[in-house]
C-alpha cells in the first residue's frame, strides 16, 4: 500500500510540474526574445537538479542499481529526447504559439507515440486492439477541436517593455501567407516535442530496468544529456545565427523555473516507476492531468477570465486528455505471445 502511495504522489508530482512547465517557459521566452537563451537556462536547472544533487545523495549514501552501459545508454537516449522536447515547445512559442493550446496537443500527441514506442520496444504492436484506435481518433478529434478554436489569449510578462514589444510585432502586416508560415512552423515545432516526449516515458523505463531500478543514475545521465544538448550546443551557435535576444534578470529567472519544473517532473516520474509504476500505468495520468493544469495556470498568469475560453475549446482538451489516457490504458502491456507448439 506504501509503494500505492508513493507512485500516486509520484504521478502527481510529474503531471502539475509539467503542467505548470509550458506558461512559465513561455514569459521566459519572451523576456528574453530569444529561442537559444531560455533553452540554456532550462538545460543549467536540469544540469543542476538532475546532475550535482543526485552525485551528492549518491556519494554520501548510496542506493540501489548500479551502473550500467546499456542503461547508461538508454538513460542518454531519454535525456536527449526530454532536450528536444524541450526545444520543440520553445520553437513553438517562438512561432508565436501560446501554451494554452499549444501543451494540450504536446500532452495529447505524446502518450500515441509513447504507446506506439513502447508496442516496438516489447515486440507487442498484435495487442493494439480497438480500444486503443478509439483513443487515437478522439486525440485526434479533440487536438483538431483545440487548434480550431484555440483562444487568443496574450501573456503580459514583466517588463512591460516585452509585452508592447510582442504586441507590436503581432500587428506587423503580414497577411495570410506570413500566418500560413508561421502556423506550419508551429505544427513542426509541436510534432517535434510530442515525438521526443512520446518516446521519452518508455526509453527512461528502459534505461531504469538496465540499471537495477536506481533512481538517481537515469536522472544524471538525463541532466548530462540535458547539458550537452541545451547548454553547450545552444551557447556555440548564439554568434553564428545572430540571435537578437538579450539576457535579463525576469527572463533567466523564469527559464530556469520552468527547467527546474521539468527536471523535478522528470525526477516524478522516475519515482513512480521506482514504486513499481508502469509506462502504460503512469503516462495515462500525467498527460490526463497535464493539460488541464497548464490551462489553469495559463489562464492564472495571464489573468484571462474562463469566459473568455469557447465551450468546444473546452471540450477539445477534455476530448485530448480521455483519448490520451484511453491510448496509453489499452495499450500494449509487454507480455511475450505465446509460443505456438
Amino acid at each position: 500500500m506504501t509503494h500505492v502511495f508513493g507512485m500516486l504522489a509520484a504521478i502527481a508530482l510529474t503531471a502539475i510540474c509539467w503542467g505548470v512547465y509550458g506558461p512559465v517557459l513561455h514569459f521566459g521566452r519572451d523576456a528574453m526574445q530569444s529561442a537559444l537563451r531560455p533553452f540554456v537556462c532550462v538545460g543549467l536547472a536540469y544540469f543542476l537538479i538532475a546532475v550535482i544533487s543526485p552525485v551528492a545523495l549518491l556519494w554520501r549514501g548510496g542506493e540501489k542499481g548500479s551502473w550500467t552501459s546499456t542503461g547508461v545508454l538508454w538513460s542518454m537516449l531519454a535525456g536527449v529526447a526530454g532536450s528536444l522536447g524541450a526545444l520543440g515547445v520553445i520553437l513553438a512559442l517562438t512561432a508565436g504559439g501560446n501554451p494554452i493550446y499549444i501543451m494540450p496537443l504536446v500532452f495529447g500527441g505524446a502518450p500515441v507515440v509513447n504507446t506506439l514506442m513502447s508496442a516496438y520496444l516489447n515486440k507487442s504492436f498484435y495487442q493494439l486492439k480497438a480500444p486503443f484506435l478509439a483513443g487515437l481518433i478522439l486525440v485526434i478529434t479533440g487536438a483538431v477541436t483545440v487548434l480550431i478554436f484555440k483562444p487568443q489569449v496574450h501573456a503580459t510578462p514583466n517588463p512591460p517593455s516585452v509585452a508592447a514589444a510582442v504586441e507590436a510585432g503581432a500587428g506587423d502586416s503580414g497577411g495570410v501567407e506570413k500566418k500560413a508560415e508561421h502556423f506550419i512552423e508551429i505544427l513542426l515545432a509541436v510534432c517535434l516535442a510530442l515525438l521526443s516526449w512520446g518516446v521519452y516515458g518508455p526509453v527512461l523505463h528502459k534505461g531504469q530496468a538496465a540499471m537495477g531500478g536506481s533512481r538517481f543514475r537515469p536522472l544524471i545521465c538525463i541532466g548530462i544529456a540535458y547539458f550537452l544538448i541545451a547548454v553547450l550546443v545552444p551557447l556555440a551557435l548564439l554568434q553564428p545565427l545572430q540571435d537578437k535576444g538579450s539576457w535579463n534578470v525576469v527572463g533567466i529567472a523564469w527559464s530556469t523555473a520552468a527547467g527546474s519544473l521539468g527536471a523535478i517532473g522528470a525526477l516524478g516520474t522516475i519515482l513512480a516507476f521506482a514504486c513499481g509504476g508502469k509506462p502504460f500505468t503512469v503516462m495515462p495520468v500525467v498527460f490526463g492531468c497535464a493539460p488541464v493544469i497548464n490551462t489553469l495556470t495559463t489562464l492564472s498568469l495571464s489573468h484571462t477570465p474562463t469566459s473568455a475560453l469557447s465551450p468546444f475549446f473546452l471540450a477539445g482538451i477534455l476530448i485530448v486528455g480521455v483519448g490520451a489516457a484511453t491510448v496509453l490504458t489499452f495499450g500494449p502491456r509487454g507480455q511475450p505471445p505465446p509460443k505456438t507448439a
